[in-house]
Parts: structure tokens; sequence; C-alpha cells
């Protein structure tokens, strides 16, 4: 009855310890458990979209539907990490359906260990903000853009690795 008993306690306490947790300067990750993403309106993303500071930034456009963009998510996570010294950021921009966040989305970022900062694109004028993020935008998915205070680049298709570093690269020389 006492092994049953501390069993349970530490199953509850389990339970109830998972959080997001990065342990900084030592490159140790823990588990990651994501309760929440911000949701914008494409005014409220645009700034991320426009920054004139010394960073390189990499901006997927995905959804947890699209096979091509979940197959390509773990090379962005990759650059993410390998690259975070050379001031190079990853933003994951879904457009997965608002009302599918808490049944979708954030299990899905939960059980892929997603690293990279996620945000939910919940604006239902993508005639207007497809076309603002790139004249030659059809609205398909995956889509990137990868920029800097000098050059941007957007690119309307799935990355392998070896691609996507090569692109990047061209940003950091």
């Amino acid at each position: 009855m006492i092994k049953k008993a501390i069993f349970i306690l530490f199953i509850f306490m389990g339970f109830f310890s998972c959080k997001k947790e990065i342990v900084k300067g030592t490159g140790t990750q823990k588990a990651v458990q994501v309760s929440s993403v911000k949701s914008y309106n494409y005014k409220q993303l645009k700034p991320f979209l426009e920054k004139k500071d010394g960073k390189i930034y990499v901006i997927n456009f995905w959804a947890t539907w699209c096979a091509p963009c979940v197959k390509e998510l773990p090379y962005f996570e990759k650059i993410k990490q390998e690259y975070a010294n050379k001031n190079v950021e990853v933003l994951l921009v879904s457009l997965d359906f608002p009302k599918q966040v808490e049944k979708k989305l954030i299990p899905f970022i939960n059980k892929h260990k997603i690293q990279s900062e996620v945000v939910l694109l919940d604006d239902v004028n993508e005639d207007v903000w497809i076309k603002e993020i790139d004249e030659s935008w059809s609205g398909a998915l995956p889509a990137t853009i990868i920029y800097n205070k000098n050059n941007r680049k957007f690119y309307e298709q799935s990355f392998d690795y070896k691609t996507l570093e090569s692109e990047l690269l061209a940003f950091i020389q």
C-alpha cells in the first residue's frame, strides 16, 4: 500500500513539474512543454518581418497539416541550435487553424520538442498579407524568408538541411 502511494506521488509530481526550461549557458535542454502560443494578426506580426538590427532572421511559414512543412522543421531547429552564436534567430509562423491550437498545434510542438519560437498568424485577410510578405508568394506552404538589415530573400519551397544552411550562409558571409 505504501509503495503504491509513493508511486502515485511520483507520477503526480512528474506530471506537474513539466514546464519549458532551458539551462542557459550550458547548452543543455530539458523537456519542453508549451502551454500556449501567441496569436498575431498581420499588423502585429509585421515588425518581426522588418527588423533592422545586426541579426539574421529565418522566418518559416508552416502548418501541422502540411507534410512538407513538418518534414523540414528539424532543419530549422538545427539552424537555430548551430547558428545561435552567429546572431541567427528562427521564428516559426504557424498557419494552423486558430480553433485547433489547443488540440493540434500545442501538442505537436510538445511532441516534437520544438525549441524555436512559434507564433500563430491568425488573420483572415490573406489576400492582403500574402502579397505584402512577398509579391511572388502564391500562398502555398512551406514558405520562408531569410533577411538581415541589408538583404532579404523569399523562398516558396521545401528545404533539406544542406540547402537551407547554404542559403543562410550567404547572409553570414
